[in-house]
């Protein structure tokens, strides 16, 4: 943005800290989850959590697309790379997410392993130009926001005839986990969300709709700035006290009621959805990810290679999908900032920067922050 700092201005924060206080009602408590890595990035950073009152909870959501994959699917990369032989690309944060047996694909690098970083498909199509002997693996990863440029290099793969790239696809659903989250037995108690940004601008603010009409439950599509994040909690405290339920869209610079329909089209030309897929802290949710379809088959890594998939359970003492659930704070996990460290984790969430222990750790491992608590 051209005026960033606009967005940043701590005397309009304080102003907004308040008005959130003056119409927080002392006989209530309210828990408002947001859902996006990014949310939890910037309230940890800018100590918006410190602004709010005792009795306005942020808690941390499933938002994370590095946190919500769970082990199997870092096994199955990691075995392209190994047994096949492939040459494996990713992004920096998924190499390294922690695998079975102490293992990630960075560890995997230094042992042999044909594993390189990328900063786009892009990057790893230009490599299978390069290597035309060599099969070469992107791992797909991602919500909404990342999907349309997969699909893009898929048809630009298909156009080409690139026969040696394909994808390990990951992409998941942003309203399958909200879904999730609300209808799980016993799960959170949450009093609205603080929708996600980026993911917003591809899928528009329509598919919250379900959430406030059939859940009651108010939704607040946010920037990532700390004013967005700010101004959306005081619209979320407004609509529960006069008993709302509605979608709001905070962040009308950049998303509006449709979205990108130039962006859907793209991704629902390429992919389908997965009957059923396992993520991390939510367990396996029907039709809450993506694959390829019939007629770009040849670029799915899963079927070219054979690689079936088995589920693996977390690490005994990491917290990683309670706190995905909303139903911990990274403070509450007994290894958090000593055995498991961003140099040193032992759970995805203390992994990518979006992660909610990695923001904690980062902005505020010294303190117990009252608006990172879970309900």
């Amino acid at each position: 943005m051209k005026f960033v700092d606009e967005f940043r201005d701590g005397q309009l924060a304080q102003a907004i800290a308040a008005h959130i206080a003056r119409e927080a009602r002392p006989e209530r408590r309210y828990r408002l989850m947001e859902f996006c890595g990014g949310h939890t990035h910037a309230i940890s950073r800018y100590g918006l959590a410190d602004l709010l009152p005792t009795n306005v909870r942020m808690i941390h959501g499933p938002g994370c697309p590095v946190c919500v994959l769970p082990i199997g699917r870092i096994d199955q990369a990691i075995h392209l790379a190994r047994e096949q032989g492939v040459i494996l690309c990713t992004y920096g944060d998924a190499m390294r997410i922690p695998a079975s047996g102490g293992a990630s694909l960075l560890r995997a690098r230094t042992q042999g392993a044909n594993v390189r970083m990328v900063y786009s498909i892009e990057d790893a199509l230009k490599i299978a130009r390069d290597h035309p002997q060599q099969e070469v693996v992107f791992l797909a990863i991602g919500f909404e926001t990342t999907t349309p440029p997969t699909a893009a290099a898929i048809l630009q793969a298909a156009a080409e005839g690139l026969d040696n790239f394909s994808i390990l696809c990951n992409h998941v659903l942003t309203p399958a986990a909200m879904h999730a989250i609300l209808a799980a037995e016993g799960g959170v108690s949450l009093d609205g969300f603080v929708g996600p940004a980026h993911v917003s601008t591809v899928i528009g603010s329509q598919p919250y709709e379900v959430f406030a009409k059939d859940y009651r439950k108010p939704v607040v599509i946010a920037g990532f700035e700390p004013l967005d994040v700010m101004q959306a909690i005081l619209m979320l405290i407004r609509q529960v006290n006069e008993g709302r339920a509605a979608v709001e869209n905070e962040f009308t610079r950049a998303v509006t009621k449709v979205g990108n329909p130039k962006a859907q089209a793209l991704v629902d030309a390429v992919f389908e959805p997965r009957d059923v897929f396992e993520w991390r802290g939510l367990g396996i949710l029907p039709r809450s990810a993506l694959k390829l379809r019939t007629q770009y088959a040849a670029f799915d890594a899963e079927l070219k290679f054979g690689v079936g998939y088995q589920a693996v359970p977390d690490h005994k003492g990491c917290e990683c999908a309670a706190i995905l659930r909303g139903e911990k704070h990274p403070q509450d996990c007994k290894i958090f900032g000593t055995a498991c460290t961003p140099d040193t984790p032992v759970g995805a969430c203390m992994v990518s920067s979006e992660g909610a222990c990695a923001a904690h750790y980062s902005y505020g491992r010294f303190r117990t922050s009252r608006g990172g608590e879970a309900a």
